[in-house]
């Protein structure tokens, strides 16, 4: 099973970081929000950073405004990925340039939309 990092996981329905954690659930992906205030998103344990979760995800799915998106990008290097998805409105040119000189494989795309979800319907 693929694994998944949401970055920014909400735990208020109506954002996409709470509808991007239940696209992938129902897709079948195993899920590792990540929230520093949350204990759980969706009934799932949440996790203060990415460095805290328990293996190296697939995925990362990042819905952090860009200063904040900015900050991460060395602790998502530091893990690995295999692709970061930056969700619109969390990329920059400084983001991008980061993620690029981190040699991070970077998709600038909705990733609930990858996974054949439409979030007006999450």
């Amino acid at each position: 099973m693929k694994t998944v990092a949401v970055i920014g996981a909400s735990t208020d329905r109506s954002k996409f970081g709470n509808k991007a954690v239940r696209a992938y659930v129902q897709q079948g992906f195993i899920v590792w929000p990540v929230n520093p205030k949350e204990p759980t998103v969706e009934g799932l344990p949440a996790f203060a950073s990415i460095a805290d979760m328990p293996g190296r995800p697939d995925l990362v799915s990042v819905y952090l405004p860009p200063p904040v998106t900015l900050k991460v990008l060395p602790a998502i290097a530091a893990k690995g990925c295999d692709e970061l998805w930056l969700n619109p409105g969390t990329e920059s040119e400084g983001v991008l340039a980061e993620a690029g000189r981190l040699g991070l494989n970077v998709i600038q795309a909705c990733s609930i939309v990858s996974v054949g979800a439409s979030p007006a319907e999450l």
